[in-house]
């Protein structure tokens, strides 16, 4: 048996003042985590610069990236994915307000 298990989707919190983010497996070379946003964003002058790359995936829910330098915005539905390397500055412009936006995201070396 599995040490443990649970769903992707549950529990969210009705109300979610902030954005929520569960590590759910962690190891030296990886860290998988679920967000859970609703309507939540990046600060205007906040840019992500993480030391890590990260694959992301959008499992339910609407979402909108920016990278640094890049003039459009990356739309997102669910079973999109994408890969960011280490360093490449991005940003959370949107997610939907009216419902839950679930993302799983591995970061790895």
């Amino acid at each position: 048996m599995p040490e443990s298990s649970a769903n992707i989707f549950e529990p969210v919190p009705a109300n979610l003042p902030e954005e929520v983010s569960e590590i759910l497996v962690k190891s030296d070379s990886v860290r998988i985590e679920r967000i859970v946003s609703r309507g939540h964003h990046s600060p205007d002058s906040f840019w992500c610069d993480q030391d890590t790359a990260e694959w992301v995936i959008l499992l339910k829910g609407h979402a909108k990236l920016e990278f640094e330098g890049d003039s459009k915005s990356l739309e997102l539905k669910p079973g999109n994915f994408l890969n960011i390397s280490a360093h490449q500055k991005h940003r959370v412009q949107w997610t939907d307000p009216d419902r839950d936006t679930v993302w799983l995201a591995v970061h790895y070396q």
